[in-house]
């Protein structure tokens, strides 16, 4: 077996610069999904991964469509009796704004030193990219006794607003023993890194309307109230002091952290310096009652993502703004159900804003949070591909960030996923100047051949 995984890792060094060359032409897709100026380059996005699967070697490749934005499919079926392994991705990617932060354009990939730079470089084409070249590189030369499919979808920066209503009208098709989710990312180059739990989501957009358009600010200043100042206070009171969210009923569902898992998740050593170095603030937020790595993971969260309100250019207009508007988005742990936080949201703003504006709150997507209550079908597998390619053992730990087709795929299929990835926690994915590092991807397709080879 030694010697097989040898000679498939040298055909994987023999073409990867071929590999990578395909992978710039799939980064320069600008598959942005929530932007419907972008249709036809998400259909382009979807087509392109669609003729990948085919040239690789799976037999049966489809383009589905949705209300929305297409699903690929693609399938490789050997023996029916083999273990099937069923690998999600998606292919479409956050907006590149602001686009004057990006130090090259976020469409055309460029390599500075270890990294490449590119939307989408590690969130997460990269990840599919990484799974493709490692089953190209083993069908080049050889079959192996196990069933592939594929399923990378078009919505997840959405929100995934097509993929429930697939995977359940799907089943059979993606039936499957092992869930491969690379959706994820390590702490570190030398810390291959296993997903356990994600935290869920519940997403909204807040409005606050005062007068019927933008006032003189001095000639109404004292007697309109402002939608901003109002929103502003609102928010305000959205948290305490100390950083805990003051949502009534918040928290009542609220899955607490064992002892056990404290002492595991503190030896993973994400502590307050970690979290400086990679995000550059002078110190931390949030609630001190928890460590920072239950913070990020096993605690929920409410964040602003997005303010607006009167004139926003350069210069100065004075005006009371016709309306002010938020998003605001909350991370949920397991327990918590995103339509109660919905209600809880609601209720605070009832008993907080003034009756000076009215206001108008849309829910606009939830997913609760997953974690995998035993071991997913697979994993230990996967671990002993990890240890092999970095030479020490994986790190599990809780994600911040959301998933959902995890516990989709739970629910539909009856299979936890193996959770993972290549990216960093540095890739500044959703941010500008989105990043790859290009060692730890190149391992991580030494590591997934491992992996697909071990069924033998």
């Amino acid at each position: 077996m030694t010697n097989q995984i040898e000679k498939h890792l040298q055909d994987y060094q023999t073409h990867a610069h071929d590999l990578f060359e395909e992978f710039l032409e799939f980064l320069r897709i600008p598959s942005v999904s929530t932007d419907e100026a972008h249709q036809a380059d998400i259909l382009r996005a979807a087509n392109f991964l669609a003729s990948k699967l085919a040239v690789i070697g799976l037999e049966k490749v489809e383009v589905f469509p949705t209300a929305r934005h297409p699903i690929v499919y693609g399938e490789k079926i050997v023996d029916l009796k083999q273990p099937t392994i069923l690998i999600y991705g998606h292919y479409d990617v956050q907006p590149p704004d602001p686009i004057d932060s990006w130090e090259s354009p976020p469409f055309k990939p460029e390599v500075r030193g270890d990294y490449l730079y590119a939307r989408g470089a590690s969130d997460m084409k990269g990840q599919i990219w990484a799974a493709i070249s490692a089953l190209q590189s083993i069908y080049h030369t050889a079959e192996i006794p196990i069933n592939i499919k594929f399923l990378i979808e078009g919505e997840e920066e959405i929100g995934s607003p097509s993929l429930e209503g697939f995977l359940d009208s799907h089943r059979n098709m993606l039936a499957c023993d092992i869930v491969l989710n690379p959706d994820a990312g390590m702490l570190a180059p030398d810390k291959p890194t296993i997903i356990y739990a994600l935290r869920g989501l519940a997403y909204f957009e807040l409005r606050v309307y005062g007068p019927k358009a933008d006032l003189h600010s001095g000639v109404f200043g004292g007697v309109v109230a402002n939608p901003a100042n109002v929103l502003s206070k609102v928010i305000a009171k959205m948290h305490d002091d100390q950083g805990k969210v003051t949502l009534p009923g918040f928290y009542d569902q609220v899955r607490e952290i064992t002892e056990k898992e404290h002492a595991d998740l503190s030896k993973i050593g994400m502590d307050d310096n970690f979290f400086k170095a990679v995000t550059g603030v002078p110190a931390l937020g949030g609630d001190t009652e928890f460590s920072p790595i239950e913070r990020v993971g096993a605690r929920p969260t409410l964040d602003v993502n997005g303010l607006y309100a009167g004139f926003i250019d350069k210069g100065a207009k004075t005006v009371i703004p016709a309306y002010a508007m938020a998003k605001v988005s909350t991370r949920l742990v397991p327990d918590q159900d995103p339509e109660k936080i919905h209600e809880c949201l609601r209720a605070f703003l009832q008993e907080n804003v003034p009756d000076t504006v009215r206001w108008e709150l849309d829910y606009l997507s939830g997913a609760p949070a997953y974690i995998a209550e035993g071991q997913a079908p697979g994993i230990s597998l996967f671990i002993d591909a990890l240890q092999q390619t970095w030479g020490v053992k994986p790190l599990r730990k809780r994600e911040g960030g959301s998933i959902p087709v995890a516990t989709s795929m739970k629910n539909a299929l009856g299979v936890d996923s193996i959770i993972t990835g290549f990216g960093l926690p540095d890739d500044q994915i959703h941010s500008p100047n989105e990043r790859l590092h290009l060692p730890t991807h190149r391992k991580g397709v030494e590591a997934l051949i491992r992996f697909f080879l071990s069924f033998e």
